[in-house]
């Protein structure tokens, strides 16, 4: 059983309940907890005139950072152990440490070799590195009693970030690469040239052209500079770009969106990782991932789940590309995970969807500084760890002047107000979506909101065409939970995707701008003796992770479908009633979201599909 801990209703989303990680570096050896008594100074193991110290700050992510020391015996003879004494000024501070023992007195720090790194043999080196808080640079370096003389000076500040790559001259195998330099208080070297989060190049300039590319493919690139003391700085932003000609990097369905929802706490219980998407055959039949979720909370985009997003060690097996995570990598979790599957499906863009049904409460406030909210969420996606992982923002406002797990009283404009922001913020460049409801009664969602006026300013639109009707009824009717059209004995009037999809529409919202919403699971109840839906119930059936909720994959064996209705399948199975779409009424959805002039489809979420892509597959094929 998962320990997912359920939420009920309107894309039903489980938050893993487990202990909570703090930011540290996992999956390490040694890890020594620092703050300990105060050791006192180790004599001098040799002299420091055969070894150096070298300080690097390897990555920074605003709330902390992680810094390295790294000694070498530039000498003749084998070090037999090794002290670093310096000194951190108020407001910064070193926190755990690996590969070191790491004690304190004020802001006096001194790390010493463990038992199996002491030795260091005659032009060798060895680090080790910790996690730590605030800006400030180290001072008043010791290397066993003497002064550091290291290749770079200690306290010697990384570089800043170079600016975004801009691209020009695009042919179909070269393109050229310009930014701005970056700067640094003793001088910048030079720049890595970054394509895929992979280096392809060192220039001492600001420009540089990336020959031998394929036609019709796309790739994105960043730069990272260089100091005279060889410390790299944070990446810069990425520039997505698509070379000339040929038909490398199509989408696989043409013109139109197949998108699906991958969510960060399916690595849990579920088991569901990015790689999952290359197994299934996925990754080869889909546009876009949007992943679920990142926070809202006082007035900024926030992280989700540290761990899973960014923190987590792959093994060789479990990874996209069959390598395996190390501990000093500066990017782990899915987050790598998806930047190694856009480096083999550069056709798929990924956006960072913020909210949902459990994380919608902190909208009404992040709207009253519209521009600010925009700012946090801008600085988060593009944070220089992972830039070039995210191509756009998915904003899932669950709802806004309505009720969902909360009922906010923004006013019908507050949904314009923050698309105008974003799109402000984010400029052209980005894609700035939307997940929106599919309430079509009268006076229902739909009407409660500027949907026509915020369209202008969103890319498109997933209208969460499921979740219609389920057992938060308990007592039914039974229905099926995404019809597609209305039926004969429906429970609530506008509650169906085609009514949805028209009152859009009249309201002015482009077709090409709406996505169709496909549930990649079922909704059930039980104690139904009446096979067609409109039975009556006592209660939710049993679910793997909630009561009411099973994932297709599960449905199509357990209880396979016995009619359609509304243009979804249902299944009646001794007591049991569920409602769940299949290959079939999915192939027939998206014939008719082609046949509406609708910019595509999208689903939620992929680890309710099957292990070869069942649903998936139906969505692509439907939509060629």
């Amino acid at each position: 059983m998962s320990t997912e801990t359920p939420q009920r209703r309107s894309r039903f989303r489980w938050i893993p309940a487990r202990s909570g990680r703090s930011k540290v570096v996992a999956g390490l050896t040694a890890l020594v907890v620092p703050l300990a008594a105060m050791v006192g100074l180790a004599t001098p193991a040799s002299a420091a005139a055969s070894a150096t110290a070298t300080y690097t700050k390897k990555s920074d992510w605003g709330s902390g950072f992680e810094g390295q020391w790294t000694v070498k015996n530039t000498g003749t003879t084998a070090l037999s152990s090794w002290t670093i004494e310096w000194d951190f000024p108020s407001g910064t501070s070193a926190g755990s440490a690996w590969d070191a023992n790491l004690t304190k007195s004020g802001n006096h720090y001194t790390a010493k070799n463990l038992a199996w790194n002491g030795t260091v043999a005659p032009g060798a080196s060895i680090s080790f590195g910790f996690n730590g808080t605030g800006s400030g640079s180290p001072t008043g370096c010791k290397l066993n009693g003497a002064s550091c003389d290291g290749g770079s000076v200690p306290g010697d500040n990384a570089p800043s970030a170079p600016g975004k790559p801009t691209a020009s001259d695009i042919t179909d195998t070269s393109v050229k690469l310009s930014w701005t330099a970056a700067t640094d208080d003793n001088g910048v070297k030079n720049y890595d040239v970054l394509r895929d989060g992979a280096k392809v190049a060192t220039v001492t300039g600001t420009t540089y052209t990336n020959t031998g590319l394929t036609a019709g493919t796309d790739y994105s690139y960043a730069v990272q500079a260089r100091d005279t003391a060889d410390q790299t700085g944070p990446v810069s932003g990425s520039v997505a770009v698509r070379t000339t000609g040929g038909n490398g990097g199509e989408p696989p369905v043409g013109d139109k969106i197949n998108m699906g929802y991958f969510t960060n706490w399916g690595v849990y219980g579920r088991n569901y990782h990015v790689k999952n998407l290359v197994t299934s055959g996925t990754a080869a039949k889909i546009t876009h991932i949007n992943y679920a979720f990142g926070n809202v909370q006082n007035g900024k985009c926030t992280i989700g789940d540290a761990y899973a997003d960014y923190d987590k060690a792959y093994t060789a097996d479990q990874s996209v590309d069959g390598v395996a995570d190390t501990w000093d990598q500066p990017l782990r979790g899915n987050f790598n995970q998806l930047r190694k599957l856009k480096a083999k499906f550069p056709h798929i863009k990924v956006l960072w969807s913020f909210g949902g049904w459990t994380w919608s409460g902190g909208f009404g406030q992040a709207v009253q500084n519209p521009a600010a909210f925009a700012q946090s969420c801008h600085d988060l996606v593009e944070d220089p760890r992972w830039a070039d992982v995210f191509d756009g923002i998915d904003l899932d406002w669950e709802y806004p002047n309505a009720c969902g797990l909360s009922c906010d009283t923004s006013g019908p404009a507050a949904i314009k107000t923050m698309a105008d922001a974003m799109r402000a913020k984010f400029g052209a460049d980005y894609l700035v979506t939307a997940a929106i409801t599919a309430d079509a009664s009268d006076g229902g969602k739909i009407d409660a909101a500027d949907y026509a006026g915020a369209a202008k300013s969103f890319d498109w639109y997933n209208v969460m065409t499921y979740d219609f009707f389920g057992a938060w009824a308990k007592q039914g009717p039974t229905a099926p939970h995404s019809p597609l059209t209305s039926y004969a004995g429906i429970p609530q009037a506008g509650f169906n995707s085609a009514d949805a999809i028209a009152k859009l529409k009249a309201k002015g919202v482009p077709a090409k701008k709406l996505l169709l919403g496909i549930g990649f699971y079922g909704r059930g109840w039980t104690g139904v003796t009446q096979a067609a839906p409109g039975g009556t119930a006592t209660g939710a059936a049993p679910g793997t992770y909630e009561a009411g909720i099973e994932d297709y994959k599960v449905l199509k064996s357990s209880c396979p479908s016995t009619g359609t209705v509304a243009g979804t399948a249902y299944a009646h199975c001794g007591t049991n009633w569920w409602s769940y779409d299949t290959p079939a009424t999915v192939g027939s959805k998206m014939a008719w979201a082609k046949n509406q002039g609708l910019g595509g489809a999208f689903s939620w979420e992929f680890s309710g599909d099957t292990t070869n892509g069942e649903l998936v597959s139906a969505m692509a094929n439907g939509l060629k």
